[in-house]
């Protein structure tokens, strides 16, 4: 994807797109001209809806390579992260079920003491496989969004090859927006929503670009600068849309797992060992769609906003004009 002229950025001076004509950056008239569409999207700035049905229609158009990645890293992730708390949970149990009035002071601060400890480390070791995963599939699903774009096909072997030299550089950007957005949520929620938003394009700028970590997170500034509250409203439906499927999804298997437990009223039910196995299921099915479709989205939205910032879609048209990559 390096060598494809409309990934590179203005920066690179070998492939610095075609400066666009003035008023270019408006949609064009209704009948000015035909739209090019030789993938998922057509090649000039796009609506809300058509980034989302851009991304559906990925998610089509290759299920195999997208919905099976997403199968397997979610019923890994999911996976793992339960094995890490079975350890913790009658420490878990027991702060559940804790009666304040039963325990003396000393007892109730030590038995609270230890059941946190398990809680937090538990939650920690089910997190560090969710980053991995969550990671390496949206770097994934960010290369195979980019063939899409312009209507080429892809293997799975294909996508890794030009994935893989990005992976550990995409971790490192994960964690460090995660650390800046964590911080800006704990002193207030507005900092941290904010810098969600400004830095929501790191992955496909790091990926597609294939630039360093500091350059993606300027290049998401800049992308995102003048458009926030349009960023915004994309970022804040797709994770609407994705509660809403995960709900969906998940509902069926929590009221299994409430059925196997006869619908007791007792907290420790829900931690049963059936109940986190059907929500484990539930949780995995969810995740399969969820997490591909969000992915989809933030690098089609990538994609609108150079084409408006920068003019892309001219290069985009070129080399779907040459037949890609």
């Amino acid at each position: 994807m390096s060598e494809t002229p409309g990934w590179s950025s203005p920066d690179q001076p070998p492939n610095q797109p075609q400066q666009p004509p003035p008023g270019y950056h408006a949609p064009p008239p209704p009948g000015a001209q035909p739209s090019i569409k030789p993938g998922v999207i057509p090649l000039r700035p796009l609506a809300v809806g058509e980034i989302v049905d851009g991304a559906i229609a990925t998610m089509r158009r290759y299920p195999k390579l997208i919905i099976g990645a997403a199968a397997v890293v979610a019923a890994l992730t999911q996976i793992i992260g339960l094995l890490a708390q079975l350890p913790f949970l009658d420490d878990v149990t027991a702060l559940a079920t804790i009666d304040p009035n039963a325990l003396t002071e000393e007892q109730l601060a030590e038995q609270l003491q230890n059941s946190l400890v398990s809680l937090l480390g538990g939650t920690l070791l089910s997190l560090l496989p969710l980053l991995f995963g969550t990671v390496f599939l949206s770097g994934f699903i960010t290369v195979v969004v980019g063939h899409a774009v312009l209507g080429e096909p892809v293997t799975f072997a294909q996508a890794w090859d030009e994935f893989k030299p990005r992976l550990l550089p995409l971790l490192g950007a994960t964690l460090l927006a995660g650390l800046l957005i964590t911080v800006g949520l704990v002193f207030c929620a507005v900092p941290g929503v904010y810098l969600w938003v400004l830095f929501a394009l790191v992955t496909p700028a790091l990926v597609l670009e294939r630039c360093g970590v500091g350059t993606a997170f300027g290049r998401s500034k800049n992308l995102v600068k003048g458009a926030w509250w349009r960023t915004f409203g994309v970022l804040l439906l797709t994770v609407v849309i994705g509660m809403v499927i995960s709900w969906i999804i998940s509902l069926p298997f929590q009221l299994l797992g409430a059925a196997s437990t006869g619908f007791s009223a007792d907290p420790a039910a829900a931690l049963s060992i059936g109940s986190l196995l059907l929500s484990t299921v539930g949780a995995i099915i969810a995740s399969t769609i969820t997490l591909p479709f969000s992915a989809a989205v933030t690098v089609l939205l990538y994609v609108d906003r150079r084409m408006r910032a920068e003019g892309m879609d001219i290069e985009l048209q070129r080399a779907a004009g040459h037949g890609g990559r």
